[in-house]
């Protein structure tokens, strides 16, 4: 009964850790997106996590393989 209690305590404790975490990312999204960012490389705007290119940009650098 004592290892059930300790399994027990320990899942709690766990289940608390990932809630904070959650909240943690949840609320660093909620200020990127007031500031008009993604957090966390995702990808923004429907464009790929290469951003776009203007004009000037063209030729400077080569794309990554």
């Amino acid at each position: 009964m004592f290892a059930y209690e300790l399994h027990r305590m320990n899942h709690a404790q766990l289940v608390r850790e990932a809630a904070a975490q959650r909240l943690g990312h949840e609320a660093a999204e909620a200020a990127g997106a007031t500031r008009g960012l993604r957090l966390f490389g995702r990808r923004h705007g429907g464009h790929g996590t290469e951003g776009r290119v203007t004009g000037d940009d063209r030729g400077r650098f080569v794309r990554a393989a």
